[in-house]
């Protein structure tokens, strides 16, 4: 097949187009830059210029294309509202371009921010939940109710040797301010998978998924913030602090609701449906001791 990828360059975008390739799969790359498209070009893609602003690239990437997998987001926190919404209307855009066709639209979404609960594929993530802004994930379950065949990857922290998700937020604070903290006991969990497991996940969506579906790519159900700012004392040779909430708030600024989440998630029925199993030895915690 041949897939139209946004994101194509990014973090867990360079990661699908190595696995679409080895897969036989051609690639069609949006790129923003003559440098980005460069870097598709080695890899091995077809590239169309342009970005998630540029309508029209989106409309032909689809047209152009077997399936479409959607990856890019600005992660930008300073205009997170802004960039929620460009995010939707790319995926509606998209969307659009495919109606009436039998083309899978794979989207990428955030995890159900719960709070203390393990999430699972089956749990239903309303408009504004919890306040957050970025709505990537039900803009496309409306489009698999008008007819676009249209699945979702929920995705956790994101790893490898060189970033961290969340964790490489935290790594950069610690230098910061010399001290590498977590708030309270510091028994609030993050969810996490490996970059390649991601990636392959991606792959057998493109597959063999179902529209209307949510799936989850984690290997970790939670892995402990303690364990995480344990890790990067450990990494960076500084101490490690436990902060009341008040400070939290006061240390991480920004940072804090992160530092404070607690949002363990299940890929039980993503496992089963899919069987789709990580095979990647190093977790987020060794990756975090390994970082360069």
């Amino acid at each position: 097949m041949r897939i139209f990828l946004t994101g194509a360059t990014g973090f867990v975008g360079s990661a699908i187009v190595a696995t679409l390739l080895n897969d036989k799969h051609q690639v069609l790359g949006l790129a923003r830059s003559d440098a980005s498209a460069e870097v598709l070009r080695q890899a091995g893609c077809d590239v169309l210029h342009g970005d998630l602003r540029d309508l029209e690239s989106l409309r032909r990437g689809a047209e152009q294309a077997d399936a479409v997998i959607h990856t890019a987001f600005d992660h930008d926190f300073s205009r997170m509202a802004d960039n929620c919404e460009m995010d939707r209307i790319a995926i509606e855009t998209m969307g659009s371009a495919l109606a009436g066709s039998s083309k899978r639209f794979i989207v990428t979404a955030g995890l159900p921010p719960l709070m203390g609960r393990v999430s699972t594929e089956t749990d239903i993530l309303p408009a504004g939940a919890h306040g957050m802004p970025r709505v990537s994930e039900q803009v496309a379950m409306a489009l698999a109710d008008s007819g676009v065949s249209v699945s979702v990857i929920r995705m956790p922290q994101v790893h490898d040797q060189n970033r961290q998700g969340f964790a490489s937020y935290l790594m950069d604070h610690a230098r910061k301010h010399g001290v590498s903290a977590f708030v309270g006991d510091g028994q609030n969990r993050w969810p996490a998978v490996h970059r390649l497991d991601a990636a392959r996940l991606y792959s057998l969506v493109l597959e063999s998924g179902v529209s209307g579906e949510r799936y989850h790519a984690v290997s970790e159900e939670g892995v402990p913030v303690r364990h995480v700012a344990e890790a990067i004392g450990r990494r960076l040779n500084l101490p490690v602090k436990s902060l009341s909430e008040d400070e939290s708030a006061r240390h991480f600024g920004w940072l804090d609701r992160i530092a404070r989440m607690d949002v363990p998630a299940s890929s039980v029925l993503t496992s089963q449906k899919l069987q789709w199993q990580p095979v990647q030895q190093a977790d987020l915690i060794q990756d975090i001791l390994a970082s360069v």
